[in-house]
């Protein structure tokens, strides 16, 4: 049994925390699926082709796949680590969110002049992923419900409230409804819950795993090359060939090569600055019975998260579990990724805490799994694209969280890129431009320590402290 620091047992919430963790399961709940598909055969030997991919996640899939689907005839091959959606492709929360830039005030502040463009951009994407999945056959319990956005402070009834007058005054704010605390409790009955803004159309929810693995298929039913078990140790220009890049039993030689990597460390030197991988969690509750369900009031199914920068996402699953994650954003020093991290006791123990602090009415659930994944952000919160070696190698990296949806945006500026020509995506000054790289170590992990601490202070107290004031400025922030 767990004790608190005087050896007693624990009590009251962190009892029923502890109580309703017993049983979960150290694994993604996704990925505890009997579809899973079996991996495919790692490579021996070489391989030549047009186009490496290297990456079995979302970016790497979609390059794929719309490869194929840009030029039939262009041969496409894709090597992954593991398997196809070990990493945060199979371990995220599942919502498939529009906005290409960590929501619409972010891409306001960093981008105001394309603003509106980067909107409908984002909705196209959306589209695009939702046709595909029908087009494709992709099960995934695709549901576009939507998302709120929640306040539980004071303060973040303003913000809110600023927010959505902003999108408001720039003619964005179609699908878009302010919720008055009556009006919020009537969608969720939590005692936390002050006010929200409800994004109508701007979110799907799905199955994570299932779609990588409904890409997969469709990738490999258009022709691609998939091996599994096929890590990438190093990438080259070799003429007359383009790239050459070894794995631990051949080597693929290709034209051209995209890289879908992410937080893991890229190939490229050059763009490892501007990454550091954090650790997000969650938990996932057993199915709700009718009566459980009805007791919180969640009629809609929508997506919700609420609004404090430590903050919550969550949402119901196809059999009624709550997914429930967030709130601790966990960076090592040296930008260390190890299997081990991905169980955090003390995390878990919090979340389940604050579960139920938020849905009093659920005391008595439990949870049946328990994970952890490494996300890439970088410090402008929103992706980033490049060349290199003569334009033969493209990248996209920093989805910082929102990657369900905006790797496929990705994929196709990478394409863009890959082709030559110049595209409304490639012109665009946030795929021509560059976030701020985060510092070395030691000065890194000090500085994303105080600015977790200053987060934590403003989530507290609503004011923001003269350092996230200067980062601000600086154009520098840290978030998952």
């Amino acid at each position: 049994m767990t004790r608190n620091r005087t050896g007693s047992p624990p009590s009251g919430r962190a009892a029923v925390a502890v109580r309703a963790l017993a049983d979960a399961r150290p694994g993604p709940f996704w990925l505890d699926d009997p579809g899973r598909p079996a991996p495919e055969p790692a490579l021996t030997g070489d391989e030549h082709t047009d186009l490496l991919v290297i990456g079995g996640g979302y970016s790497g899939l979609w390059t794929a796949l719309l490869a194929k689907e840009r030029d039939p005839g262009r041969d496409v091959v894709l090597i992954e680590a593991k398997e196809t959606a070990w990493a945060a492709s199979g371990r995220n929360g599942g919502f498939c969110a529009a906005s290409l830039t960590h929501g619409f005030l972010n891409g306001l502040a960093r981008w105001p002049g394309e603003i509106g463009r980067l909107e409908a951009l984002g909705r196209a994407n959306l589209d695009a992923i939702e046709a595909a999945v029908a087009r494709y056959g992709i099960d995934c319990d695709f549901q576009r419900t939507g998302e709120i956005d929640l306040a539980t402070r004071p303060h973040q009834v303003a913000a809110l409230r600023e927010g959505y007058g902003e999108a408001v005054r720039l003619g964005l704010a179609d699908g878009l409804d302010f919720l008055e605390q009556d009006a919020v409790r009537a969608e969720i009955d939590s005692p936390q819950v002050l006010a929200g803004v409800w994004d109508r159309t701007g979110v799907a929810l799905l199955n994570p795993a299932r779609l990588a693995w409904g890409l997969k298929r469709a990738a490999q039913a258009a022709g691609v090359r998939i091996h599994e078990h096929t890590p990438a140790t190093a990438l080259s220009v070799r003429e007359p060939y383009g790239v050459a890049v070894r794995t631990p039993y051949g080597r693929v030689f290709a034209r051209h090569a995209v890289l879908g990597t992410n937080a893991f460390p890229s190939l490229l030197r050059r763009v490892r600055p501007y990454v550091v991988p954090v650790w997000d969690y969650a938990l996932m509750t057993e199915p709700l019975s009718e009566e459980r369900l009805a007791a919180i009031g969640w009629h809609n199914r929508q997506g919700l998260a609420d609004s404090a920068n430590h903050f919550h996402y969550f949402r119901l699953t196809a059999d009624r579990r709550i997914l429930w994650g967030g709130y601790d954003v966990v960076y090592h020093y040296g930008s260390r990724i190890r299997a081990e991290d991905e169980q955090r006791p003390e995390t878990f123990a919090r979340l389940a805490q604050h579960f139920f602090a938020f849905f009093p009415q659920l005391a008595g659930v439990r949870f049946t799994h328990r994970w952890g994944g490494v996300i890439d952000t970088c410090s402008r919160f929103s992706p980033f694209f490049g060349t290199a070696h003569g334009g033969r190698v493209a990248y996209a990296a920093g989805y910082t969280g929102l990657g369900v949806g905006a790797t496929r945006f990705g994929a196709e500026v990478m394409l863009d890129l890959l082709d030559g020509g110049g595209t409304e995506r490639t012109a665009l000054e946030m795929v021509r431009s560059k976030p701020l790289p985060f510092p070395p170590e030691p000065v890194r992990w000090a500085g994303i320590a105080a600015m977790q601490w200053a987060m934590s202070r403003e989530d507290a107290t609503g004011r923001r402290n003269l350092l996230l004031r200067t980062m601000d400025r600086l154009g520098l922030g840290f978030d998952s």
